[in-house]
């Protein structure tokens, strides 16, 4: 059984343990540097991307999931797609610019316009991972603005990437593991 780090400094990380537990995976709360040896990816929630930012620099961690990111996978949902991409606006932060991705924080606006979605999703997420729409639970969600060439956009809401994969990285700027719905975690679990 493959064993998935959930970054455990932050946010909803309890909810993605269950929900990669109920897709066959071991879940690892990752909160020392010494657990990175034991894992063959990793999960960063969301929550909120500069409280994270602060945790992961206290904690000293910072370099320790650069450089996983580096040789391992990598799951990012809301804040975690935000510490994903390239570049963050609303405003600029630090990233590990994982992904060739630009992302705006906050862009659908404040807790009261957080929404639950049907997403139709890309043929090739289909066909890895089973048809049907994808509820999507957005909460003060992110918007990713760019994406570089070769990255798949496998979900769009309203004209904008909101699901997409780079190489052995994944990045949603919804909440998955607040449904009941497992495809998502699965096809971040193919990659390991």
């Amino acid at each position: 059984m493959k064993k998935v780090g959930v970054l455990s400094l932050q946010g909803d990380f309890a909810a993605h343990g269950a929900a990669l537990e109920r897709a066959g995976a071991e879940p690892v709360y990752v909160r020392e540097r010494a657990q990175f040896g034991a894992i063959d990816g990793l999960v960063i929630p969301g929550g909120e991307s500069t409280t994270m930012l602060k945790l992961l620099h206290y904690e000293h961690l910072f370099e320790d999931v650069a450089e996983f990111g580096s040789r391992k996978p990598v799951f990012g949902t809301c804040a975690g797609a935000i510490l994903m991409a390239r570049s963050v606006a609303n405003p600029a932060q630090e990233s590990f610019a994982l992904m060739d991705i630009a992302i705006e924080r906050n862009a659908y606006g404040r807790q009261l316009d957080s929404r639950v979605i049907e997403l139709d999703t890309a043929p090739e997420f289909t066909a890895r991972v089973g048809t049907g729409k994808l509820e999507a639970v957005f909460i003060r969600a992110p918007i990713i603005r760019s994406v570089a060439a070769d990255v798949k956009v496998l979900a769009e809401y309203g004209g904008t990437p909101v699901l997409v994969e780079q190489g052995r990285h994944l990045a949603a700027t919804f909440h998955p593991e607040l449904t009941r719905d497992l495809r998502v975690h699965q096809l971040f679990l193919e990659r390991l």
